[in-house]
Order: structure tokens, then C-alpha cells, then sequence
């Protein structure tokens, strides 16, 4: 799609313009295709589409990854404002599993950003023709979902606890030292649902938590797969889970028992350790902390470690490169990762499509950033299909993670309700 020139163009808004947002980004996105990448009311909205690759297979990562240093290569950029997330930008979505599952990496027409209090919006057209209109405004609030209804999806909660059993056994009998398992939900409105309707709702319910939307996979993920901007690189970890009561008291036990728990610390480790061996060989200095932190999220609580680096690649390696590096890391597969992949694949019992795959945007130099497709679900048509997965090693019980999956599955599935 668009193969021929392009020109992106950055401009800012200024506050006190006509044109101006207003509380949140979200307002301004329309039906047509829209994007989103935000975290307490910062980040990227977008909508239209100027050039659109898709992809699948072993390759989906090299693929996009072409596909991007070409489209930079045959688009011209006038950038007024200098940030991270403008000039060209892209937004992608890639599955989890080399197959099945197809991956998208897509430019929208119109990308709107805020950053501090900068506001800018960034317009791409064909070279050759006229420029894209912005059309920067507030849109109607769009309409919740009418009808909903929730089945289960691959497998109910009976079937799956016998999956996570057997997972344990393997674990014990030495096959491997921990693999995460995945169960999905299928939510049904009466209708087509507008994805920006959940989109508002996660973004205000969830404002630690990026929130997403490209291509149908949407949610509000706690967890930076990374970050590289100007030269430095950030992965926050997430392992480790416990269920939050509401009340504060209580949760503040429930903490302190989380960040002493054997199971979670070792669940925890096996994360950290596989986010810093794929981030190692591109870096000069590395921070990795000794111990984790609890991340309070209004539904769960989660062991967290933020691993930081300079990066000495960054003229041949882009962030998507480095998503690729690290995916899957031990919070979304396992430990060893060739073992527990292979695992899923044969007893999760579903395919999971972009789930736990990377999510995120990347720009003309190749900074951007990539969340991991969790607390989401896929959109198409009247359908929604949630995910929620939990790490399993020696000690889990069965009953515990069914528990956690539920727990998981609440910010997607109140989102969705009016």
C-alpha cells in the first residue's frame, strides 16, 4: 500500500488554537482506523492510513523491519517539532507465536501527540498529491456496546486447570523451570462495537498502564517490553501477581506478602533474567536491580523491575529490532523459552494470536515503544476475544491461577460493559 513518496509534516498546537485538544487525545479519534498508544494523558493517537504492511511467519519481525527503513527511505519529513512520536511514525502489532497469526506495522494518515505541554499533529500524504486533511476536533462520544454476552473461550475453567496441573507435573519431572499459560473469553454485543469506547474506559481506569489500540488488539498493558529513546533503553518487568481486595489495609499485607513470596520471587527472576541476557549484547552499561517493586494496579498487585541500558546499536538496531530481541521474554513464555513455547503450543489449547506479542509505535530513527499485548483483547465486528495468562512453576496451584486468570481478564471486561 502507498508505495510511492510520501511527505510526513509535524506542526504544533497551541494551546489557546481553535484546534486545541482537550482533556484527553481520545476525544479527538474518529471510527476511520484508529490508533492509540497513551499513558496518564500522554502519548500518540492516530487515524486514517498512509501505508499499511502486513506480514506473518518467522520473518514478521525482519519483514516489518525492511518494510520500515524503506518507507523512511521514501518519505520526506519536515518536523517542526522535535520530539519522540513525530515526524514519520509508525504503529504495529505482532503475534505471539511464529505461527498461526498475522502481524501488522501501519502509518496512519493522521498522528496527533502530547508530550508534557507540547501538543503536535503530524500529517502524511502522497507526495504527489493533495495533504492530508488533519481535521483535529472532538468527536461524539462513542456509543458503549449494546446486548453483551460472555462464553468461554478454547477452554473453561475446569478443562484449563487440568492444563496447568500437567504444566506442573513437567515442571517438577525437570522438563523445564516455568512456562505462562493463556485462557481466552469471548464477549458478543448485539451489535458492531466501537473499540473507542473501551479505549476511553481503560485510559481512565487504568492510567499507570499504556493504553492501546492498533488493528483490532486493543487493552491497557502494565508492562514496557522497551523503550529506547536518544541512545537509552528501558524494559519493565512484570512477574509475580496477587489480587487486590480494595482494602488499602489488607492490600498493603497482601504486598508485603508478594514481595516475600518464594514463588513469585523465583517466577520473577526467571523474568528479569531473560529481559537482561536479550538487552546485553546491544548495550555498553546495563542497571539491573537486585530486588523488585510491588506495581499497585487498581485491580492486582505485580512484582516489577525496571532494567535499564545505554544503548551502542542504535545506528543498525531500532526498537522494533530490540522488541524482537527480547520477545518472549519469561513474563510471557517461559524458562528455558524454546522449551516453554513449545509447551504452549502443544497443551495451552488455543491459538493466541497477537496476545503477549509485542504492541507499540516506532519512529523515522527507530526509537519508539513496545509494550507486550496483555490485559487486551482482539476486536472484529460484534466480538471481542479477551486474554489473560499466569506463570506456572513447581509450586502453583491450579485453583490460584484460574484465580489470578479472572482477576487478569477485569480490566478489558468492565470496559466493555456501559
Amino acid at each position: 500500500m502507498s508505495a510511492g513518496r510520501l511527505v510526513a509534516r509535524t506542526t504544533a498546537i497551541e494551546p489557546d488554537s481553535p484546534s486545541s485538544p482537550g482533556s484527553s487525545l481520545l476525544d479527538l479519534l474518529p471510527a476511520d482506523a484508529p490508533v492509540t498508544w497513551l499513558r496518564r494523558g500522554e502519548g500518540l493517537v492516530g487515524w486514517g492510513v498512509a501505508a499499511e504492511l502486513r506480514t506473518q511467519g518467522p520473518t514478521r519481525f525482519a519483514d516489518a523491519a525492511k518494510w520500515w527503513s524503506e518507507t523512511v527511505a521514501r518519505t520526506d519529513v519536515v518536523d517542526e517539532v522535535q520530539e519522540p512520536g513525530t515526524g514519520l511514525v509508525s504503529f504495529g502489532t505482532f503475534a505471539f507465536a511464529d505461527e498461526p497469526g498475522d502481524s501488522v506495522l501501519v502509518v496512519p494518515s493522521v498522528v496527533v501527540g502530547r508530550r508534557g505541554d507540547r501538543t503536535w499533529v503530524t500529517t502524511v500524504s502522497p507526495a504527489d498529491g493533495p495533504e492530508v486533511d488533519a481535521d483535529v476536533r472532538v468527536r461524539d462520544v462513542p456509543p458503549p456496546p449494546v446486548g453483551l454476552t460472555f462464553a468461554d473461550g478454547a477452554l473453561d475453567g475446569e478443562r484449563w486447570m487440568t492444563v496447568v496441573a500437567d504444566a506442573v507435573t513437567r515442571i517438577a519431572g525437570g522438563e523445564l523451570e516455568k512456562v505462562v499459560l493463556a485462557r481466552d473469553l469471548i464477549a458478543t454485543a448485539a451489535d458492531p462495537l466501537d473499540v473507542r469506547w473501551p479505549l476511553r474506559r481503560l485510559a481512565s481506569g487504568y492510567p499507570m498502564c499504556w493504553t492501546f489500540h492498533v488493528d483490532g488488539m486493543f487493552g491497557a498493558t502494565p508492562e514496557m517490553l522497551v523503550r529506547r529513546e536518544r541512545g537509552l533503553v528501558t524494559s519493565r518487568v512484570l512477574a509475580g501477581t496477587i489480587r487486590r481486595t480494595g482494602d488499602d489495609e489488607r492490600d498493603l499485607a497482601l504486598a508485603a506478602t508478594l514481595a516475600r513470596s518464594s514463588k513469585d520471587l523465583e517466577e520473577h527472576e526467571y523474568a528479569v533474567r531473560s529481559v537482561a541476557d536479550a538487552l546485553e549484547p546491544h548495550c555498553s552499561s546495563m542497571n539491573v536491580p537486585e530486588a523488585p517493586f510491588v506495581l499497585h494496579l487498581p485491580n492486582v498487585m505485580h512484582l516489577a523491575t525496571d532494567v535499564n541500558g545505554v544503548v551502542h546499536d542504535a545506528a543498525t538496531v531500532s526498537s522494533l529490532q530490540l522488541a524482537e530481541a527480547l520477545h518472549p521474554s519469561a513474563a510471557v513464555g517461559g524458562t528455558p523459552t524454546p522449551e516453554a513455547t513449545a509447551l504452549i503450543a502443544r497443551i495451552e489449547g488455543m491459538d493466541r494470536g497477537r496476545y503477549a506479542g509485542p504492541v507499540g509505535w516506532m519512529d523515522a530513527s527507530g526509537d519508539g515503544e513496545w509494550g507486550i499485548a496483555l490485559r487486551s483483547g482482539f476486536h472484529e465486528g460484534d466480538t471481542v476475544r479477551l486474554f489473560a495468562g499466569c506463570g506456572v512453576v513447581a509450586d502453583s496451584d491450579p485453583e490460584s491461577e484460574l484465580a489470578e486468570s479472572q482477576a487478569k481478564f477485569v480490566p478489558v471486561r468492565d470496559a466493555l460493559a456501559d
